[in-house]
């Protein structure tokens, strides 16, 4: 979508790159299927994106979101829905980069035009030592009750021990 690409050459541009690690990370798009079909625009279709938790190494989560096609989504002006699922996995040792906060953001990009972004956050159960993802849309006024969250026990990796997210808290 042109909102993500426009939101991070906007943020360098002005200077404000050090937003933190969300503002600095572009998914990879894996792939897309279609939903609605549409003769003479793009049409609708579901999109998996995957991203590399910034602060965490070893942890990925991946997001399925709607895409508007047609005139609308073609021009960046349809309001994208709030129905994303997540997926987070451990796919390596973990370790942490620094200091964590409960509910500090992974992963942020804008869905509508002004009023709209997508938020992936974490956060550490420190009793089942497990990382917590979790995925949800904003608006200015009125935010979506619509999530999805996804837990990532950390694990032994090979001969290496695995590390308390407790830890790792501020």
């Amino acid at each position: 979508m042109w909102f993500r690409s426009l939101t991070c050459v906007g943020l360098m541009a002005l200077g404000i790159a050090a937003a933190g690690p969300a503002a600095a990370q572009e998914p990879d798009r894996i792939f897309d299927k279609s939903t609605v079909w549409r003769p003479l625009t793009p049409n609708d279709k579901l999109v998996v994106y995957g991203i590399d938790d910034p602060a965490v190494s070893g942890v990925a989560c991946w997001y399925t979101q709607p895409e508007k096609g047609g005139i609308k989504g073609t021009l960046g002006l349809a309001e994208d829905v709030s129905d994303i699922s997540l997926a987070c996995r451990q796919t390596g040792p973990v370790a942490f980069k620094g200091k964590l906060s409960q509910g500090e953001v992974v992963f942020s990009e804008r869905r509508s035009l002004i009023f709209k972004s997508m938020q992936i956050v974490r956060g550490c159960d420190a009793q089942r030592n497990t990382l917590i993802y979790m995925v949800y849309s904003d608006r200015v006024i009125q935010g979506s009750p619509k999530n999805s969250t996804s837990a990532v026990p950390i694990a032994p990796w090979g001969a290496q021990p695995a590390p308390r997210c407790a830890d790792a808290m501020k």
